[in-house]
């Protein structure tokens, strides 16, 4: 088959198939523009250091996250991390409108297409949607930067509109997309059978998931709660510098990987539970599709979980930094001194929880299109069950129960695990005071005159306090709120898809 016949076939299909094209790119898109923004954090130039910059920060930029060299790297890593939820949206539409594809596939195989020439026209379907939203987002990225190149009236910059990132790494992050893209996909049809009569996959096993998604768990935190302890104890050996960084990438893919296999645990026995229990039929709907393919749930929810985590510990982190600045304030007032603490940590906590609720917000449209994909998947199966008199608000209730019923539990799990990491990294007390400082009982001119300020001079000793850290719960709450309101939506919006979807027509489709 040549390769100009392989793209206009990998591009052929209905309106459903231009949709899951379209969602693809789009997603491509928002990777890359996450991808490029750090990018160019990264390829700030720090500058040498001089008498008046000894610190070797990049003064042209009047936020700290981007003029501390120390800090870029962290801005990067939160900007890297947006990615997560935007691949699982791009993974999410990529199962759009599979049964359709099947057909499809099935009759290109009829038509004398090898399985092998199937394959590559389902990889090149996502490569090629993912290359073209790389290549937009690269135009949206480049135009971007030149509409917020404005410099203030001391020529500082709030972004990093000054600097390009290497052609090498531009050209890594446009075509590296799309082949991972690829990848996956292949990856993912490997247990797939493309044959003349149809589209077939290994059976999934029976029995259910078991619980080893703990341990995953309980390394990931175990792997925060040693960071601390390394950085006091190996802070002026150079040589072991790599392992701080090596324990929170582990430890944070370990507690993710867990919280999000751990919700295929969740959700079946979550069925059991209903099916042990419940009476209606909605209920008993539900159970049986949840106790049938509990991983659908960890595909389903793996973006809204991962945001979770990273929001619990920012939620820990946040709670560790106004503990501090609190306690400061009342050391400061109960000696007297004037002047506030400094907000540089949580200002910085409050650009986090924006990308924690642009993350949420993306996680969200990846939980529609999973539901509504699920729903018009099994349009014959529901389709049916009308046709036999079960009501479809029978049915509403079950995709409701369906989605909620693991949910709630995973959005707790993931939460909890999230506190746990952030208060890994955070001491389980601050501590403030501990000093001395000089305090002029004096008019300003006579305490800045140094004839007249040496006998109005005061020293106040400060005594050392220390407070325990609470637990952010309202923090929490909200984020456990928003979350569960995320999952409502989607529910919401899937049902208006159910009703199309129960039509007795469907049951003559093939």
């Amino acid at each position: 088959m040549r390769p100009a016949t392989l793209l206009r076939l990998a591009l052929a299909g209905t309106r459903t198939d231009t949709a899951r094209v379209v969602l693809t790119a789009l997603s491509a898109l928002l990777a890359t523009v996450a991808g490029l923004a750090a990018l160019t954090v990264l390829a700030i130039p720090t500058p040498a250091a001089t008498d008046e910059n000894q610190n070797r920060w990049s003064e042209q930029y009047d936020n700290a996250l981007l003029a501390q060299p120390g800090l870029r790297g962290g801005t990067a890593f939160a900007l890297l991390m947006l990615m997560i939820p935007v691949l699982a949206l791009a993974g999410q539409c990529a199962r759009l409108g599979a049964p359709a594809r099947d057909r499809r596939l099935a009759a290109l195989r009829l038509a004398g297409a090898t399985p092998g020439q199937v394959t590559r026209l389902v990889v090149l379907e996502t490569g090629v949607a993912a290359l073209l939203g790389t290549l937009v987002g690269l135009g949206v990225y480049l135009v971007g930067r030149d509409l917020l190149h404005r410099p203030d009236a001391q020529g500082r910059l709030a972004l990093p509109t000054d600097v390009l990132p290497s052609t090498g790494a531009l050209a890594g992050m446009v075509l590296g997309l799309p082949v991972v893209a690829a990848l996956a996909t292949a990856l993912m049809v490997r247990t797939v059978t493309t044959s003349p009569l149809g589209v077939s996959r290994k059976a999934v096993r029976e029995r259910g998931p078991g619980p080893w998604a703990g341990l995953l768990i309980g390394f990931g935190v175990a792997a925060f709660a040693l960071i601390r302890p390394v950085v006091f104890r190996f802070d002026d050996n150079g040589g072991l510098a790599w392992l701080v960084p090596l324990l929170f990438a582990v430890g944070a893919l370990a507690a993710m990987i867990g919280v999000v296999i751990g919700t295929g645990w969740l959700s079946y026995h979550c069925g059991r539970l209903l099916r042990r229990h419940a009476r209606g039929p909605a209920a008993l709907l539900a159970a049986g599709r949840l106790m049938a393919d509990p991983w659908a749930g960890s595909r389903t929810f793996a973006a809204l979980l991962a945001a979770l985590i990273f929001g619990g510990g920012a939620a820990a982190q946040r709670a560790y930094f106004g503990t501090k600045d609190q306690l400061e304030q009342e050391q400061n007032r109960f000696a007297g001194l004037d002047g506030g603490t400094n907000p540089f940590y949580l200002t910085t906590m409050d650009y986090v929880d924006g990308a924690i609720a642009v993350a949420i917000l993306i996680a969200t449209g990846g939980l529609i299109v999973a539901l509504v994909e699920g729903i018009v998947a099994r349009r014959r199966a529901y389709a049916a069950l009308v046709a036999t008199g079960v009501p479809r608000a029978t049915l509403s209730r079950s995709v409701a129960w369906q989605a909620l019923a693991p949910a709630v539990p995973a959005i707790l799990l993931a939460l909890s695990v999230g506190t746990l990491l952030g208060r890994g990294l955070a001491a389980g007390e601050v501590s403030a005071g501990g000093g001395s400082a000089t305090i002029c009982e004096a008019t300003a001119a006579l305490c800045e005159d140094p004839a007249t300020s040496a006998q109005y001079n005061r020293i106040v000793h400060i005594p050392e306090v220390q407070q325990a850290v609470p637990v952010p719960l309202e923090h929490l709450a909200w984020l456990g709120a928003g979350a569960l309101a995320a999952v409502l939506v989607t529910v919401g919006v899937g049902l208006l898809f159910l009703r199309a979807s129960t039509a007795l027509d469907e049951l003559r489709t093939t």
